[in-house]
């Protein structure tokens, strides 16, 4: 492989984990919003489920700090490619569909860039 693709497949790897803890997070949000509306249509109190509630936040505390982590290694994985001068990286998501892009046209202007280090 060269020097390229072996970047590159850190680049996929990164950007799909990042994207897999945001889904994650947002699963496990809409979770804890069912479990509230479910509680109501049962008519049942606010002590009910509030427990398992509590331990669906504490997972959502946790997938925060697991993605604040991997934001953290994708800061030092900036700067190891610029410190061992690999040249152009691309900035903003990759692979991203062309219908999300066209929409929004300051992502779109993000994509298109590189940024010689």
């Amino acid at each position: 492989m060269t020097n390229s693709e072996v970047i590159t497949s850190i680049a996929g790897d990164l950007n799909t984990a990042e994207q897999s803890l945001d889904a994650a997070i947002a699963r496990t949000t809409t979770l804890i919003q069912t479990m509230i509306g479910a509680r109501t249509a049962l008519n049942l109190t606010a002590v009910s489920g509030a427990a398992s509630q509590a331990r669906a936040m504490e997972a959502i505390a946790a997938l925060s700090a697991a993605r604040d982590a991997l934001v953290a290694c994708h800061e030092e994985l900036a700067k190891d490619h610029r410190r061992h001068g690999f040249g152009v990286y691309a900035i903003g998501h990759m692979n991203k569909p062309a219908e999300a892009a066209l929409n929004n046209s300051d992502d779109q202007a993000r994509v298109s860039r590189l940024r010689a280090v």
